[in-house]
């Protein structure tokens, strides 16, 4: 009886995470997702710790949180992983404002992000 289990969202080769909630620009974010995008786990993880980017932290804990999927949820290798696809999305905007001259208003906009991390596992070439 009950319910039938959903779908897997990746292949059987993948594995994903999703961070929101990020307290930067989409386009900053982009920038440290950029400089992931394809390249293998272990060297991904290291550019990420030794990055001069505030939000470089939290994009590691994404990647870590998807490496631990692939490997407790779907038994992947985490030797033979890549970051296959790292994507920004925007998230809602504070709207903040702060007085200004001859009775004007200027605004402050606070933006929030949020990025999604997959991950896949690839055959080693001898």
């Amino acid at each position: 009886m009950g319910k039938e289990k959903n779908p897997r969202r990746v292949a059987d080769n993948e594995a994903m995470a999703k961070t929101r909630m990020l307290r930067t620009s989409p386009q900053k974010l982009n920038l440290v997702a950029a400089m992931i995008r394809g390249k293998k786990v272990d060297k991904a993880l290291a550019d990420l710790t030794f990055s001069k980017k505030r939000i470089a932290l939290d994009v590691k804990k994404c990647l870590q949180s998807a490496i631990a999927n692939a490997e407790n949820n779907h038994g992947l290798d985490v030797d033979e992983l890549v970051v296959a696809e790292a994507w920004v999305g925007k998230n809602l905007v504070m709207k903040r404002g702060r007085p200004r001259a001859r009775g004007r208003f200027g605004k402050i906009m606070k933006p929030f992000s949020e990025i999604t991390i997959k991950v896949r596992q690839i055959e080693e070439q001898a």
